[in-house]
């Protein structure tokens, strides 16, 4: 008979589960139209997961900035790139590889994580106002249910009304920073709700709209800023136009009517090295380059030090002084005895004592054009096998050693060149060791006559120069603003506790007032214990209970008709 039963029953489920599954078959799904498409696309974009992967989008998408050369840095070196890897460069080239920071994916990334965080932050900040000008939640009926519960018992013979209890209670808590509702209509059984701890979510909206406001101030200052290098001679001046930068990198939206005239002129340059210490003898410990600027060309002269990490500001830019080095002074006359060059040539720094590199191009000397190449030394000194190296940074016995050259030097054809560097590839040797005519050895005030009739060099002295950074990001101030306030935002999120209490009162048939608390943290809260344990002790205090009073039991009866409740 069970038997027939179990067979009866297994046959209606099979039929009553191939009717729902008929049912579902021949159920219409309701179609996403454009609309609705949107709505969920706009909702898993502002969601904080989104946001949260798109932050780490753009880290990642940074990180080819690093590894590859980039154009609107130094686009010489992207060019020589693209010229030794001709397999994959032009690739990464349509790529934008090589303009990370302005490519369009990057663009992108961005737009679409400014855009999350709008989205996350605006609905979150509606919500946080309303919660804030409501009213804290009713007070539950079973307040022993909480994570932190408590009783009080005031004596009959305490003086204190009971119609006082609740308010005295609400005053203990609004000096605790909490936002009180006193409801005492509650017939015999007056409570109050409480909360604090609004600040956590406001912190938590200052973070991420001090995003917002980093994001911004970054694409400001990418979009108007710009940044240059300047190398400047004792006694040279410079004056903020595009002619005057020997490098310059301007932002996408850059104008040069933005410029401010601005000058700098290098006065002197010094350096101390450190003549005592045993290990690091010689080393320079301290640079000072005394300039004169002028705000514009009709402003009074101001003298001004500019040092390492201690810039010049001028015209919404902040000068850097990043380099220095040496910077012979020279004069070249041509076969025909005409000066074809005179001035200070720039050293490069290329090893200990500041031993360093000298490349002079002269175009304009005829009948040839000539070239010269070797290396500077502040001290030289000469080993028994004839090798010259620098012994000391200071100009003790300067000298300048040079090969020479003459014939094209290829800058009529408007290929940009390097002006450290000499292609000797369409040159014609005058001067070299391996020659007979030998190299050029000058120390200052010595001259020497080239071969051939090319002309004549002469050392005329020695100046110092200095390389400097000039930067102008008008989103720099308010992004550091934004951090610090995203800073204190975050801080506030994390050490701020939202928090909910409320207190319930009531008369004992013997006259006593039983009071019970109950407290309620929104989310993880390991102070909310330390927090119940100093209400109470405020509580007892405002009513002069003893400190000691143990909590009544849960399961005992509390005020009448709290054993309904409870």
């Amino acid at each position: 008979m069970s038997e027939r039963v179990k067979v009866k029953k297994k046959t209606s489920e099979a039929a009553a589960g191939a009717k729902v599954s008929e049912a579902k078959s021949d159920a219409a799904l309701p179609a996403l139209g454009p609309k609705e498409m949107l709505r969920w696309a706009w909702t898993q974009l502002t969601s904080m997961r989104t946001a949260l992967f798109l932050l780490l989008l753009l880290a990642v998408a940074a990180v080819p900035g690093s590894l590859f050369p980039q154009r609107p840095a130094n686009p010489a070196v992207v060019t020589q790139y693209i010229k030794d890897n001709p397999d994959y460069g032009e690739l990464l080239d349509a790529l934008q590889l090589y303009d990370v920071y302005s490519s369009a994916w990057f663009s992108a990334i961005y737009l679409l994580l400014f855009i999350s965080l709008i989205g996350c932050v605006v609905p979150r900040a509606i919500a946080h106002y309303k919660a804030m000008r409501s009213q804290p939640p009713r007070t539950p009926k079973r307040l022993s249910r909480l994570p932190e519960y408590g009783t009080l018992v005031i004596p009959a013979d305490a003086g204190i009304p009971a119609s006082e209890v609740i308010h005295s209670a609400a005053g203990v808590l609004r000096k605790r920073g909490y936002r009180v509702e006193v409801r005492d209509d509650d017939g015999a059984r007056p409570s109050l709700g409480a909360e604090r701890g609004f600040l956590k979510e406001v912190g938590n909206l200052v973070f991420h709209t001090s995003l917002i406001g980093v994001l911004i101030s970054v694409a400001v200052g990418g979009l108007f800023g710009y940044s240059g290098q300047r190398i400047l001679v004792e006694g040279d001046t410079f004056v903020n136009t595009l002619v005057g930068y020997d490098q310059f990198n301007p932002g996408t939206n850059f104008q040069s009517s933005r410029l401010q005239p601005y000058s700098v002129q290098l006065d002197k340059f010094d350096i101390t090295f450190d003549r005592e210490s045993e290990g690091k003898f010689g080393q320079p410990i301290d640079f000072a380059a005394t300039v004169t600027t002028r705000e514009t060309p009709d402003s009074p002269a101001k003298q001004e030090i500019l040092k390492v990490n201690d810039p010049v500001s001028l015209g919404g830019t902040s000068i850097y002084l990043t380099g220095n080095g040496y910077a012979p002074v020279v004069t070249i006359r041509d076969g025909a005895g005409n000066i074809a060059m005179q001035g200070p040539v720039v050293a490069k720094l290329q090893g200990d004592n500041y031993y360093s590199s000298v490349v002079i191009k002269v175009p304009d000397a005829s009948p040839d054009q000539l070239g010269f190449a070797g290396f500077f030394l502040p001290t030289a000194f000469v080993t028994d096998e004839g090798v010259s190296f620098s012994g000391d940074p200071e100009l003790f016995n300067p000298q300048l050693s040079l090969n020479s050259y003459y014939g094209d030097l290829g800058l009529d054809d408007g290929a940009p060149q390097n002006v450290f560097e000499l292609d000797v590839e369409n040159l014609t040797p005058l001067n070299a060791r391996n020659l007979d005519a030998g190299g050029i050895t000058l120390a200052p005030g010595s001259s020497y006559t080239l071969p051939d009739g090319k002309g004549t060099i002469s050392f005329d002295g020695v100046k110092r120069y200095i390389g400097v950074d000039i930067h102008h990001n008008p989103g720099q101030l308010y992004a550091l603003i934004f951090a610090l306030l995203a800073v204190a935002g975050l801080i506030l999120s994390l050490y701020v506790n939202r928090r909910r209490a409320w207190v319930r009162t009531g008369t004992h048939e013997d006259g006593r007032t039983m009071v019970e608390y109950g407290l309620l943290a929104r989310g993880e809260d390991h102070r909310l214990a330390a927090e119940a344990a100093s209400i109470r002790k405020l509580l007892s205090g405002q009513w002069k209970l003893p400190q000691d009073v143990p909590a009544e039991p849960s399961t005992t009866a509390g005020p009448a008709g709290a054993e309904k409740d409870q």
